[in-house]
């Protein structure tokens, strides 16, 4: 009917509108903004895992330390190694005991003599956050004629592969985070593009789901050991859908946690750097992408008195 109109009705029916317009819309974003959760991380990032999508984000790509974090580029790094063995056995050096005193560092427990698998080092590094376990990593498979020498060409494997994926704002001068010049860094940004590259691959992604691990190992004597680690993410077993995947602590960092979660066809990979509550932020954030409730009844689950805390 509007065609009816004389020219100017008509010009100002649609003036009309177009303010409408204009003045929902602000509205509209207004609502849809505060629909974002609070969090206490000082910086946090949410994507989606198949399209990379970005679901939420805060300070995304300022800079900041991700102490054991780290880990996880250690992890990638040693499963994109070409003809990778992860039943490959690794005699345990005095070395790594004495580095994670030295640091008072997280650890495996590792004892020396031992011979442990690749795979059991990456369940030593990703579950109680063993510095002992990530060292044995990079001093396996760096290059060089002494430890210093594999180790540091190891870190530069892990800031090439930061640059292969593109990553503009991390670098890392560790193998786990422990970081005496400060420059090991990252942003929840890129953090979450490191995670969402790691869980491509079957291996790693079962070694992070993992709530626990039992496995044995020949001792230098000829007996066998038992090792026992309990995954430090307590998400797992708390959020339903949770598949991982990594804690860091450090004085500089605070508490960080990177997380994933699958429901139904869709998985979402997140990050939390320096959270006073970064579980609760992780719930947080995936139930903002489920559009859940999760969070308000999640319980986390209790890690044993004698298991490693990060």
């Amino acid at each position: 009917m509007t065609t009816c109109l004389p020219g100017v009705r008509r010009a100002a029916v649609v003036s009309l509108t177009a303010g409408l317009l204009l003045t929902v819309s602000p509205l509209a974003a207004s609502a849809q903004a505060a629909t974002a959760p609070a969090v206490t991380g000082k910086g946090a990032f949410l994507l989606n895992s198949a399209s990379g999508a970005t679901v939420f984000a805060k300070s995304a790509d300022t800079r900041r330390q991700m102490a054991s974090t780290t880990k996880i580029m250690t992890a990638a790094v040693v499963l994109s190694t070409k003809g990778v063995d992860l039943n490959r056995k690794i005699t345990v050096k005095q070395a790594y005991r004495d580095y994670v005193v030295r640091q008072g560092a997280s650890t495996a427990d590792l004892r020396t003599g031992d011979k442990v698998t690749v795979r059991q080092l990456l369940y030593g590094t990703m579950l109680p956050s063993g510095c002992d376990a990530a060292y044995a990593l990079a001093d396996t498979f760096g290059t060089g004629a002494t430890t210093a020498a594999r180790t540091k060409s190891f870190i530069s494997k892990m800031n090439k592969k930061a640059t292969e994926l593109g990553l503009k704002n991390t670098k890392f001068d560790s193998f786990d985070g422990i970081s005496k010049a400060g420059n090991n860094y990252t942003t929840p940004r890129d953090l979450a593009k490191i995670a969402q590259y790691a869980m491509k691959n079957t291996a790693f992604r079962t070694v992070v789901k993992a709530t626990k691990y039992t496995g044995t190992a020949p001792t230098s004597k000829g007996g066998k050991r038992t090792y026992t680690w309990y995954n430090t993410n307590k998400l797992l077993g708390s959020y339903k859908g949770a598949i991982g995947l990594k804690t860091g602590t450090g004085t500089s960092a605070g508490p960080c946690l990177v997380f994933a979660a699958t429901r139904g066809n869709q998985t979402l990979v997140g990050v939390v750097l320096n959270g006073s509550d970064r579980y609760k932020d992780a719930a947080k954030l995936l139930d903002h992408g489920f559009g859940s409730t999760t969070a308000k009844t999640m319980r986390l689950r209790t890690l044993p008195a004698d298991a490693q805390r990060d």
